[in-house]
């Protein structure tokens, strides 16, 4: 059904693979939609994509929801709590995608494909011999206009097949949409016959999501802009279905500048990119979302600068003001907000999260802290009371070595 939220909420998904614990650039798309989503008091949903079963691993749906719920970000419906509109596992929907297939299927929309690996890469070499452009559409698709009794006679034979779109797209032809962060792109239309069910009776991602945003009502979509060269079959989707359009707002990736060079920051490369980098520097958890607020739009940082006793949470944010040349990653910018972040904190609050940090990081830190705990207090609360704190930490881990010298032991 549709949803009963009030206008203007925003219904929005983030839709990870199961494949580990989130890095910085997983959190960073995460951190949009559940933004926007709150501030307009609606729904923030945890979708997982987990159609390719090889890249998945045990307990990366709970590894998954336990980091996001660690930033306290509020998921109002995902795979283990559950919700109205789930489930919330594509592997878990395949009965549901088999039902939307059977209707383009019976409308002339889709059809069965019995071409076999071979088939295809002929098709590929034919199509790069004369420098064509590559795929199944036209008259490469041989088994577009299968007849019935053909089909029939595959079928009987028990021969493998996919389910392909019949696209009716011309790519001579464009279609012009509104990016909300991009603004207005033009793009050819999409004149290949997509498959929607692969032969195992899984579809591919392209197929679910557009089912998964409509029967979950999702009303903006934000993902990578890696997406953007999609969108004129995901548009052919919506339109076969006759579904109601989702607001589209493609996100350039976190970079990272790499010598002279500006990339994508990678989990693989990069160690800043792992979250367990920051809890084991101590870094606060909500000074890393004043950073990402800064990333997300342009006017946050002068408006929190006079705002300092509020949280981002506060502010209200705008796609127009998100950036178009990308989100450049830089320690030392976070490390400042959290020296900031840090020095506003009462002696108790940097006390408390000092303790917590150090009873995993700094086992001999935590005993010394825990048998001095006013003593603690005090030195923490040096400076710390007046209209300009001092700014001395930038982390938890930093403390130890400036302080430890006013111990006994």
């Amino acid at each position: 059904p549709e949803r009963q939220l009030k206008e203007g909420a925003i219904v929005s998904r983030f839709a990870p693979s199961p494949t580990g614990r989130v890095h910085m650039g997983n959190l960073f798309a995460s951190f949009v939609p559940e933004v926007f989503a709150r501030q307009t008091d609606g729904v923030f949903i945890l979708r997982i994509e987990d159609t390719d079963a090889k890249r998945a691993i045990e307990n990366g749906i709970e590894l998954i929801l336990d980091d996001l719920k660690n930033y306290n970000y509020k998921i109002d419906e995902n795979p283990i709590d559950g919700g109205n509109y789930g489930p919330y596992i594509q592997t878990e929907r395949k009965e549901i995608y088999d039902a939307f297939a059977k209707y383009l299927v019976s409308i002339g929309r889709a059809y069965p494909c019995f071409c076999s690996e071979e088939d295809l890469t002929n098709m590929r070499s034919e199509q790069e011999a004369k420098k064509e452009r590559i795929g199944y559409y036209g008259k490469y698709a041989k088994c577009r206009n299968l007849t019935y009794e053909e089909v029939k006679a595959h079928l009987d034979n028990g021969d493998k097949y996919v389910i392909r779109l019949r696209s009716q797209g011309d790519f001579n032809k464009k279609i012009i949409f509104k990016d909300l962060i991009k603004g207005t792109i033009e793009l050819p239309e999409n004149d290949l016959d997509q498959v929607i069910i692969k032969s195992d009776g899984i579809p591919p991602y392209a197929f679910a999501h557009v089912v998964d945003d409509h029967l979950m009502r999702v009303t903006h979509v934000t993902r990578d802009d890696s997406y953007i060269s999609s969108v004129p079959y995901h548009m052919e989707l919506w339109e076969a279905f006759n579904f109601k359009k989702p607001k589209f707002a493609h996100l350039l990736p976190l970079c990272i500048k790499d010598g002279e060079t500006i990339r994508k920051i990678s989990k693989r490369k990069d160690p800043e990119a792992a979250v367990s980098f920051y809890h084991e520097r101590g870094i606060p958890k909500e000074a890393i979302k004043l950073y990402f607020a800064t990333l997300l739009n342009s006017n946050f940082e002068e408006w929190y600068l006079q705002n300092q006793d509020k949280s981002y949470r506060d502010f209200t944010f705008t796609f127009n003001k998100m950036s178009k040349s990308g989100p450049l990653f830089d320690l030392d910018k976070l490390l400042n907000i959290s020296r900031n972040y840090i020095s506003r904190l009462t002696k108790d609050e940097v006390y408390d999260d000092l303790l917590t940090w150090s009873n995993t990081y700094d086992k001999d830190f935590y005993d010394l802290i825990i048998k001095y705990k006013e003593n603690t207090k005090n030195i923490l609360n040096i400076e710390r009371q007046q209209k300009k704190p001092r700014k001395d930490y930038s982390s938890y881990s930093d403390i130890k070595d400036q302080v430890f010298y006013m111990y006994d032991e």
